[in-house]
């Protein structure tokens, strides 16, 4: 194999991935092990950026409760407010109260209407609408306190998600410097790892020209799913209907099977009955890394296709030694 490519691109891995090879060019090996490695931790980075952006959501929407039952209780005080105003008034001047030196002690309305609860001056009918009123202001006081953490965490998993996202895109930029120095023979070499023997399509959606194997139950309509997006392109985050994510193909595959899957990879692994990986049957989700932070849908003859992490299409892979060496777990969920 050629390695000018190789030798184009030492003296970037010398100077930051390879520790300690400074006077020396990396070999093929070298560079397919950082490449590598760059996938993983793509594929880390973008976990953790739909697990934030989950988050988000779910705390926005929270908030968005919250606000609505804020603006019930603030709307019930509001019509509350001239009958307490009215006793604080009457506590205050005296009117119904017969102790003149309690009211004259008095600091205002609202220090005479306390007092006047406190020495039971109040009938019970004012009793009563004075409790009410100080119960509603104590969950207004409890919302607006909540509205305000949710929305500090909501932000707060938004920045995580922007950070996580920021990460993921360097991983493919240092990974896609590397190759750009490449020949295409040298760049096929160093990723034939983690392409597992994939053809590119350029017709996005068409499958590829992939034919589904034929399986049993409602797995098929999962397998055919998923044939149908190979060549589709992929987007940390996205949700189709032609721009994928690794956990977002999967959970749309099944949703037309009639499966509901949860979104992210970390709750995926979780969905449904483990299997070995000598147990893979088509339509069995597979896991990949710690994590897990990657998922791709065995199709039966040890391939699967996945939405990559490194930006390349939607493709049908070859289960390889690469593959079989960052296996996690996998799960039948049909």
């Amino acid at each position: 194999m050629a390695a000018a490519g190789f030798v184009a691109v030492g003296a970037f891995l010398a100077s930051t991935v390879l520790p300690g090879a400074a006077s020396a060019d990396p070999t093929a090996d070298e560079v397919r092990e950082r490449v590598e490695q760059l996938e993983e931790e793509h594929a880390e980075q973008a976990a953790a950026y739909n697990e934030a952006e989950q988050d988000h959501d779910a705390a926005q929407e929270k908030l968005d409760d919250i606000e609505a039952d804020r603006k019930e209780v603030a709307d019930k005080l509001d019509g509350m407010q001239s009958g307490v105003r009215e006793l604080a008034t009457a506590a205050y001047s005296g009117d119904d109260y017969t102790s003149v030196p309690f009211l004259a002690t008095s600091g205002g309305p609202d220090d005479a209407l306390r007092q006047a609860s406190d020495l039971g001056y109040l009938s019970q009918s004012q009793q009563d609408r004075l409790d009410n009123y100080v119960q509603e202001k104590r969950k207004l006081d409890e919302l607006e306190a909540s509205a305000e953490d949710t929305e500090k965490e909501a932000e707060e998993r938004l920045d995580d998600a922007e950070k996580a996202k920021e990460k993921a895109e360097e991983k493919l930029e240092e990974q896609q410097s590397l190759l750009d120095d490449l020949t295409a023979e040298e760049r096929a070499a160093a990723t034939e790892g983690v392409d597992g023997g994939a053809q590119e399509s350029s017709s996005g959606g068409s499958g590829g020209g992939a034919t589904p194997p034929q399986v049993s139950g409602n797995a098929q309509a999962a397998v055919d799913f998923v044939y149908a997006q190979i060549g589709d392109s992929y987007r940390m985050g996205a949700n189709g209907p032609d721009v994928w994510d690794c956990s977002s193909l999967v959970q749309a595959a099944w949703r037309e099977a009639g499966v509901s899957l949860p979104r992210t990879t970390y709750d995926q692994v979780n969905a449904g009955t483990k299997v070995s990986w000598d147990q893979l049957q088509p339509g069995d989700l597979i896991f990949f890394y710690d994590g897990p932070s990657h998922v791709g849908m065995y199709v039966g003859q040890n391939k699967m296709v996945h939405a990559s992490t490194s930006s390349k299409p939607v493709l049908e892979v070859q289960l390889n030694s690469y593959y079989r060496q960052k296996f996690h777990s996998a799960v039948r969920v049909g």
